[in-house]
């Protein structure tokens, strides 16, 4: 499914927020989704820094014996703390570069709570997607209704005719960890 790196298990590539946001459940997730794919026995491609939720989920796959593959780009080495003790870690040049090695890497893709960054990696990969580029499945992990607005934002471009209803389709919402978990040991094996 579009990896030219040679691996074996499938990889999971998680956007998420470089910070821990106000509800404490952003973080218990982030750590929950790290040990669910380690105990799943997938690998954890990720941006790659060890700050906010990124580095939780990070840290949680670790600690519970799962492969980590980060990709970061030389700019946010400090900013994000890139990571250096993952299974594997790249530095690209821009985040154009990170979020393709990133998508290139992975099977699935999930996008917990976060920011502009989460929202232009999983806006890109939709896009993608829209055009045909991939069919890999996308997941929104919608924690206590982080990404409720977003969701009905989505529902209003198809409403008005600017996506097809598709594009709303590309988007699996979930709204836990263990049913995300569920759903990707029944979509990658």
């Amino acid at each position: 499914m579009g990896n030219d790196m040679a691996k074996t298990s499938s990889a999971v590539c998680v956007f998420c927020g470089s910070r821990f946001g106000k509800d404490p459940a952003y973080r218990d997730s982030a750590e929950a989704l790290g040990r669910g794919l380690a105990e799943a026995g997938f690998q954890l491609v990720y941006g790659a820094g060890d700050v906010g939720i990124m580095g939780a989920v990070a840290n949680a796959t670790q600690a519970a014996g799962g492969e980590t593959f980060g990709v970061i780009p030389v700019h946010l080495m400090k900013r994000e703390v890139g990571k250096r003790d993952l299974t594997a870690f790249v530095v690209t040049e821009t985040m154009h570069e990170r979020k393709k090695v990133m998508f290139m890497n992975a099977d699935a893709i999930v996008t917990l709570p976060g920011g502009a960054g989460s929202l232009d990696e999983l806006f890109e990969v939709m896009t993608w997607r829209q055009l045909g580029l991939h069919e890999k499945p996308i997941y929104l992990l919608n924690i206590n209704g982080y990404w409720d607005k977003l969701i009905a934002l989505i529902d209003h471009m198809v409403a008005e005719g600017f996506a097809e209803p598709s594009f709303r389709e590309f988007l699996q919402v979930i709204v836990d960890v263990p049913t995300l978990m569920a759903r990707l040991r029944a979509d990658l094996s």
